[in-house]
């Protein structure tokens, strides 16, 4: 392991006191200099070292910190991002990674000429659920595909009181919120699709934002992903259905590693990651007539591979997993 990155985090609400915060901390390969905390001070509670900048531009002139983590509002990241990118810092930037495709082909173009690196944050790809259905797929067991889905669901009847994210502002909405996973999920696993198709709708009373996104997606070999995302499921479908040619997967979203960090236990602990028992996904295949079912039991899973990741595009020159072609065509789906 080389020397450590320099690194800081925009803002350490949930996502950067949970989902970026305890990762940097315990990976050897960064050091976590500085967060920004424009009203409430706490980060230096839980790591003493750190320093607790005041404003964005406050933490940008800080000329020790090499990365950044984007983990302001969705409509934020394109000026935050840019901003880092001209600072000559590199960048790992949460979903949406920006509101529009033209805004994310002009970060890669700054991020060449000031030869930084640009990381979209897409953690759920290292979920134990999602890494199930990759070992399923890549076994062959289920033939050729031919129809997908997945979904995510939550029942939210009212109103929040985050008026940032309830707003009519670019960049919200359900589908921006959590259609970056389930459109991920399908171009890692599948490649680009060729076609798409989309429906948005916003069901609870005075919503300004969408609560309900169906994006369906047309590959090149016939194969039919559906991506569903609803805040009035009050009874959750299964997340993962997959149809191939010689059998079925299903599986349940989990939340593993959320549900962990929320709870306190940190990654370095040899229970983090680890699915609870009964949730293992079912395999249905079909030879000579006869019909067979098994569980798949998930394998431990943690975000600390997201942070490996970074470290080796910074460090090592490796290439990201999440591409930039990836990436635009994720935002294309959104905004078109």
């Amino acid at each position: 392991m080389g020397r450590a990155i320099k690194t800081g985090i925009l803002s350490f609400g949930m996502s950067g006191s949970l989902f970026h915060a305890p990762f940097l901390n315990i990976h050897s390969g960064f050091e976590l200099v500085g967060v920004v905390e424009r009203k409430t001070k706490k980060a230096q509670s839980i790591y003493p070292n750190i320093k607790s900048f005041d404003s964005v531009d406050e933490i940008l002139n800080d000329s020790e910190i090499e990365l950044l983590v984007i983990n302001t509002p969705s409509p934020t990241h394109f000026e935050f991002a840019l901003k880092a990118i001209q600072a000559k810092k590199h960048i790992l930037v949460e979903k949406p990674f920006t509101v529009t495709s033209a805004e994310a082909k002009k970060l890669y173009a700054e991020s060449e000429k000031h030869n930084c690196m640009i990381m979209p944050f897409q953690n759920r790809r290292y979920d134990s659920d999602f890494l199930s259905v990759k070992q399923v797929i890549e076994s062959g067991k289920l033939g050729n595909l031919v129809e997908v889905h997945f979904r995510y669901d939550r029942y939210n009847y009212n109103i929040s009181n985050n008026r940032v994210k309830e707003s009519n502002t670019p960049g919200n909405g359900l589908l921006y919120n959590l259609g970056p996973h389930v459109i991920d999920a399908a171009i890692a696993l599948f490649g680009l699709p060729i076609k798409w198709s989309k429906v948005k709708k916003g069901n609870r009373p005075n919503t300004q934002i969408d609560d309900y996104a169906h994006v369906h997606l047309e590959y090149v070999n016939g194969l039919q992903v559906f991506a569903i995302m609803s805040l009035l499921a009050a009874d959750a479908q299964k997340s993962f259905v997959l149809h191939g040619t010689k059998g079925s997967y299903v599986k349940d979203r989990c939340d593993t590693q959320e549900m962990h960090l929320q709870s306190g236990i940190l990654p370095d602990s040899p229970l983090y990651g680890v699915e609870l028992p009964n949730q293992e996904g079912i395999l249905t295949t079909v030879e000579d007539g006869i019909k067979k079912q098994e569980k798949i039991i998930s394998e431990k899973a943690s975000y600390l591979s997201v942070f490996e990741d970074v470290y080796q595009t910074i460090y090592n020159k490796k290439e990201y997993p999440i591409t930039r072609a990836q990436i635009i065509r994720q935002i294309e789906i959104l905004e078109n």
